[in-house]
């Protein structure tokens, strides 16, 4: 039953906005301080008019004691019975054969017995003298005996009523106050927490990540105002990567109109076949195969580009020196004309990637720094390994060619997808083999850059 209980408060909390939890916890909070505060002063309050009422009774059994020294059992005084009037006094025996034959005012209980016998120390209670409330002090008194005292209690139960009466509507305005603060609270401190909603529900409306929170002024930073501005920054990446994707759409629409276009015209012309030439079907038909093929690396180019990192079950540690080699073999093969010098360490290079992503990161750096090689210059190709321990000193590999370089005004841009420098736009290509090296490189933790060599040419280094 009780977990049934639990499970609905909490279903019914799940259920409740924030801003309601959050006022409803602040006042419960408050409440229970408050109540807390009031409880202690009442118990404190409580104890000092009896401890005065108790040290009243105190004096008037000692009084009574050095008045009244050694007597039997029996009435001392009786007139406690009046508000304004003295304690009343009796003495009580330990044995119960000992009493007087009249009864007293006072109740007699065994814990007095025991006080007379001396085995149980003085203590108070409270009492009923002719209909009204009392204190009362058992205390020993002589051998056998103990002294029983005790006076009217209405002024202290008054004031134990009174201050118990203040102390409620205390901690009823403590209550009220609560709530009044919790509201205030769940306002103020979520203010920009409604704001961040107000602006997510705009963009999910919209689509339009251009929307941003507004933030306070600098220097009244709290965790929400940090919460807000990582929000703005996440839109600020989220329009980054919409705008890059509609860029990369665009772009890749662009360059599939020209290719597509000239498929389209060959196989018109080809439809037509009958009223060729041998020598322009044959012209045609390599045209052909020759756009086709240019479509496909395109759309394959794209398709990586499409991925941002690399599929986990592929990682393995990739000798370096070796995947160098292999490469450079390849581009030799490629570019029969371009002469390619390698160096690589004796001792292997290790890094953790995918080799076949790793190869294709080369291949492109080692086709474009060949299709900008000049007759007879080598493209230079050198694995430097890093220091180990020492970080930020990984194996670095440079590619550089002797062409006529890149522009300063091209530099910042040469990894952009479908850019091509004006030296470039005569050359084959799509110009996404650059941007789809860096982002081989990224995904494997390594960072590619490209500057200016020195003596002309271009220079590209990859630094793991």
């Amino acid at each position: 039953m009780s977990g049934g209980r639990r499970r609905l408060g909490r279903a019914w909390r799940r259920r409740r906005p924030l801003r309601t939890r959050l006022a409803l916890s602040v006042t419960a909070a408050v409440a229970v301080v408050a109540v807390g505060v009031c409880a202690a002063a009442f118990l404190v309050v409580r104890s000092a008019l009896y401890e005065q009422l108790d040290l009243s009774l105190t004096q008037s059994a000692r009084l009574a004691a050095q008045r009244n020294p050694g007597d039997a059992p029996g009435i001392l005084a009786g007139e406690c019975r009046f508000l304004a009037a003295p304690a009343c006094a009796e003495v009580v025996p330990a044995d119960p054969a000992k009493d007087p034959a009249s009864p007293g005012l006072l109740p007699v209980d065994p814990a007095a017995r025991q006080v007379a016998a001396g085995r149980k120390a003085p203590y108070y209670t409270n009492i009923t003298v002719s209909g009204f409330p009392a204190r009362m002090l058992t205390t020993d008194y002589a051998k056998g005996r103990a002294l029983q005292v005790a006076l009217r209690a209405d002024t202290v139960e008054d004031g134990i009523v009174e201050a118990a009466g203040w102390l409620v509507l205390t901690a009823a305005a403590g209550v009220l106050l609560a709530a009044v603060l919790g509201y205030w609270v769940s306002r103020t401190g979520l203010a920009p927490v409604t704001r961040l909603t107000a602006t997510a529900e705009r963009i999910a409306a919209t689509r339009d990540p251009r929307h941003r929170i507004e933030l306070p002024p600098p220097g009244r930073e709290d965790e929400i105002t940090r919460l807000a501005g990582s929000f703005n920054t996440m839109l600020g990446e989220l329009e980054q990567s919409v705008t890059a994707q509609r860029r990369l759409v665009a772009d890749a629409s662009h360059e599939l109109r020209t290719p597509l276009t000239a498929l389209r015209t060959n196989a018109e012309l080809l439809a037509r076949a009958d009223r060729l030439t041998p020598d322009q079907r044959e012209r045609a038909s390599a045209a052909l195969g020759r756009q086709l093929r240019e479509v496909t690396g395109l759309v394959n180019d794209l398709i990586e580009l499409a991925r941002d990192e690399e599929p986990q079950p592929l990682v393995e540690q990739v000798r370096l020196g070796a995947l160098v080699e292999h490469c450079a073999q390849a581009a030799r093969t490629h570019w029969p004309a371009v002469p390619f010098q390698v160096r690589v360490p004796d001792e292997p290079v290790v890094v953790p990637g995918v080799p076949a992503r790793l190869s294709r990161l080369l291949g492109n750096l080692l086709d474009n720094a060949a299709k900008f090689s000049r007759g007879g210059l080598p493209v230079e190709v050198e694995l430097v390994p890093g220091i180990p321990g020492v970080p930020g000193s990984g194996p670095e590999l440079t590619v550089r060619d002797h062409g006529p370089g890149i522009a300063a005004e091209d530099l910042p841009h040469v990894f952009d997808r479908f850019y091509r420098a004006g030296a470039a736009r005569a050359l084959p290509g799509s110009g996404l083999g650059l941007a789809m090296a860096r982002q081989i490189a990224r995904a494997h933790d390594a960072e590619l850059t490209a500057e200016a060599a020195p003596g002309g040419g271009a220079l590209f280094r990859l630094t793991f």
